[in-house]
């Protein structure tokens, strides 16, 4: 990651002098974005990102200086972010208020996730903050290929790809006129995923069975699993592995009977410092998968075959390389690949 982080700064640094000649953005810039068309006069000055992804993409682009408050966190920022994401007020660790955010006085908002300024406006409807002036923008990553009903985490028609999160950052960068900032971040993220996937050139986990669990809004409830076309399935897809789950919902509950059926020989769990339901402590998921006598039974279970993942790796995000990474590193370990 520090090498990553070192070069990326670097390339940044000589890409300014490269492609500010060129790359500016002509205003008026129209966007068509998730069903609607945004026109943007000039390069907005006043940000307030709804969704750690949005907020981590907006910093990796350096907008720092022009994020006047955030909401939405499961977890640490990126590390390289520390100092100046602590300078941002965090208006919410989960939804925050219409009246927090126009408080805050953008002339952007951007969401991670369509819920919160879209049809269902949990925060607030796009039409409420077109009506003061404030544009908006949702990640592609949620409405391209993505039906978001009301109380669930939408149903997702394709299989999600990196694809998308290199168009939000494009998009992003050519919104705020730093589109050689984007190009030069699209590049090193390519890269990472490359020398990702050349790492287990070779040692692909032949069908195995992996399941990833987010969380459980009770303990010893239905679990939220990754489903058929997540970001987790692109990482088991790119790995060469199997998930258990075969629905198209982006994170269903599933029992755990039924996962048993399964049986998982990887059980991939989310890592957060969200406390918003009971299942967010990794060390809880821990504790119930060897004490409960259906999940105690399971081939991962006895094995202890556990990778420990950041929940925002297992999101749409820039994270969801390091989640390649990580689970590529753990079936090794585990001496589980082929």
């Amino acid at each position: 990651m520090r090498h990553f982080l070192t070069t990326i700064t670097f390339a940044l640094g000589l890409s300014g002098f490269a492609a500010s000649a060129f790359a500016s953005t002509q205003y008026p810039l129209t966007i068509n974005n998730c069903g609607q068309q945004v026109t943007f006069q000039k390069a907005p000055t006043k940000i307030v990102s709804i969704g750690q992804g949005m907020t981590e993409i907006l910093l990796s682009l350096g907008l720092a200086d022009k994020i006047a408050g955030t909401a939405v966190w499961v977890g640490p920022v990126l590390p390289q972010y520390t100092e100046a994401n602590a300078k941002i007020p965090r208006l919410a660790d989960n939804d925050p208020s219409f009246e927090s955010v126009v408080g805050k006085e953008p002339d952007f908002v951007g969401a991670e996730f369509e819920w919160h300024i879209g049809a269902q406006g949990a925060v607030g409807k796009r039409e409420q903050f077109s009506e003061l002036g404030i544009n908006t923008y949702i990640a592609p990553t949620d409405c391209v290929a993505k039906i978001n009903a009301e109380g669930g985490d939408g149903v997702r028609k394709e299989l999600f790809t990196m694809g998308l999160i290199y168009q939000e950052i494009d998009e992003l960068a050519e919104i705020f006129d730093v589109k050689d900032r984007g190009d030069a971040l699209v590049a090193q993220l390519k890269k990472r995923e490359a020398d990702a996937v050349a790492s287990i050139s070779g040692a692909q986990a032949k069908n195995l069975p992996i399941v990833f669990w987010f969380s459980s809004k009770e303990v010893n409830g239905d679990a939220y699993i990754a489903g058929k076309n997540s970001a987790p399935a692109y990482i088991l897809k790119t790995i060469g592995a199997k998930n258990v789950v075969t629905t198209e919902e982006e994170w269903p509950l599933v029992g755990w009977e039924t996962i048993a059926q399964a049986n998982p020989a990887v059980i991939v769990i989310a890592t957060m410092d969200r406390r918003r339901y009971a299942a967010d402590d990794p060390k809880v998921k821990l504790d119930f998968l060897q004490k409960d006598p259906v999940t105690s039974q399971l081939d991962a279970v006895k094995n202890k075959h556990f990778v420990m993942m950041d929940a925002q790796s297992m999101n749409p995000t820039i994270r969801t390389i390091d989640g390649i990474e990580t689970l590529a590193k753990g079936i090794k370990s585990f001496g589980l690949a082929e």
